[in-house]
């Protein structure tokens, strides 16, 4: 018997995907949860095989709400479910803690494979993102710069993209302003970007955000200046 947890900031979105779900039975408890604190810490005492997790959630990355939830639910198999399979995300959240990875467009039957094939202590790596990973190791491929981004700067890089400010970030990700400022310079010049929007563009060509995130955050960085 399966339990899960579907963590999403949309009711529309929690309610389809636990419609999913009741459609098989050896899933017998579907929780919901926002990704709000509040939540989160009725969560932990839930008694958890699966986390559904989107990646996409307004003021998160992923990476840090899977470490989070791997911390919270050791025993519990996160499956991240995305809008894209672009390199080098499916690989930086397997490593921060997933045990799955889908894309938003894959089809139910998919979705409940890979629950079942995560709460029998598995992996799961749907057919997109199996295919990034298939493509990452071919020799002459040519690399996304992001790859050469720890999980951390890429942690930090995806919250300047989404427009936050440097104490914002170092107030969510527990860190000091001065640290978070050595990660932005460094992250800029492994990536030899001069500025955030120049950082913000090079985001978008490479499909790790979307324009209207990249134009909201342009906005702010010409704003400042």
């Amino acid at each position: 018997m399966i339990q899960v947890l579907i963590i999403d900031d949309q009711a529309l979105v929690r309610t389809g995907l636990r419609h999913i779900l009741a459609q098989c039975s050896a899933i017998t408890d579907i929780r919901e949860a926002t990704p709000t604190e509040k939540d989160l810490a009725r969560s932990r005492k839930l008694c958890l095989d699966v986390i559904l997790l989107s990646v996409n959630l307004p003021g998160f990355t992923g990476f840090g709400m899977t470490r989070k939830l791997k911390r919270q639910h050791p025993g519990a198999g996160i499956i991240i479910l995305a809008e894209h399979a672009n390199a080098p995300y499916p690989k930086r959240l397997l490593n921060a803690g997933a045990s799955g990875y889908l894309t938003r467009d894959c089809e139910a039957r998919e979705l409940l494979e890979a629950i079942k094939t995560v709460a029998s202590g598995q992996r799961y790596i749907g057919s997109k993102a199996a295919r990034q990973l298939a493509l990452s190791i071919l020799p002459g491929r040519v690399d996304s710069p992001f790859e050469e981004l720890s999980a951390r700067e890429m942690e930090v890089m995806l919250k300047l993209t989404a427009g936050r400010r440097i104490p914002d970030i170092a107030s969510l990700m527990c860190l000091s302003p001065k640290t978070v400022s050595t990660y932005k310079y460094r992250i800029l010049d492994k990536l030899g970007a001069r500025s955030e929007v120049e950082l913000m563009r090079m985001a978008m060509r490479y499909g790790l955000v979307k324009a209207e995130g990249m134009m909201g955050s342009q906005v702010c960085e010409e704003g400042t200046s």
